[in-house]
Order: structure tokens, then C-alpha cells, then sequence
């Protein structure tokens, strides 16, 4: 089993490659029905919707409008996360994400850094990268 480090990952809005990203997470979820009747000792459930959402965080660059740029509240991007990077053969993960909201912020002794959340609207997808 191959493992990889986090600083292989890429994250793109289409085709366009966020830039400074220090870190991002992305959430699968499925809602369940339960199926329990008369008679049963214990409760049994089944899988209904399912859904996902995630957050990045990065060192704000104002110059990249394509990426971050493209982060705004109310947007609706087409969201592709690679953790292991996009080479050849590397799976990817893609969706639609729409931008629920941006964080910036700031100290004397560091960076301007901002965090976006995005809530997933429809299938997120795994891919191999060709």
C-alpha cells in the first residue's frame, strides 16, 4: 500500500490550479433511513442521500484570480482535489462545490492566510488523472 505525504496534493478550480494551499479536507456523507418493524430487538437502518462537503485553507494571494480568485461566496466551481498529485495515473476526486464561505485572516507576525468552505451539490467523483 502506497502512503503520501500532503504537500503532493493539488488543489484546481476547472483547470486552473489553486495557488498557496496549505491544507484541505473534504467530508462523504450518506443520511440513513431506518428500516426497524414490530418485533425486532434491535434497530437496522439503510443508506438514503448522499452528500459532501470540505474546506481549504490557504495563504491568501490576491493575485490569483483564476484559484482563490474564483473562492467567492456564492460561487459555484468545479471543484478537483488531488491528494497524491496529478500525474499520470493519480486519482483525483471532482465535483461541484458551491462557496459557503471565506475566513481571512491576519497578524503582525505572520501571514494573511483565509479558509473556504464549500458545501458539494450532486456526486463527488473519484478519477484517474490520464
Amino acid at each position: 500500500m502506497a502512503t503520501h505525504a500532503g504537500s503532493e496534493g493539488v488543489v484546481k478550480i476547472g483547470t486552473d490550479t489553486v495557488a498557496e494551499v496549505k491544507s484541505y479536507s473534504i467530508e462523504e456523507t450518506a443520511d440513513t433511513i431506518e428500516t426497524s418493524s414490530l418485533g425486532t430487538v434491535a434497530r437496522t437502518f439503510r443508506t438514503s442521500l448522499t452528500g459532501w462537503s470540505g474546506s481549504l485553507d490557504v495563504f491568501w494571494d490576491g493575485s490569483d484570480t483564476a484559484g482563490q480568485g474564483a473562492l467567492s461566496v456564492g460561487n459555484s466551481v468545479a471543484l478537483k482535489v488531488y491528494p497524491e498529485g496529478n500525474a499520470t495515473g493519480d486519482v483525483y476526486y471532482e465535483g461541484t462545490a458551491l462557496v459557503t464561505g471565506v475566513s481571512r485572516t491576519g497578524s503582525f507576525d505572520g501571514m494573511v492566510e483565509a479558509s473556504i468552505s464549500v458545501q458539494g451539490t450532486g456526486v463527488l467523483t473519484a478519477d484517474v488523472a490520464t
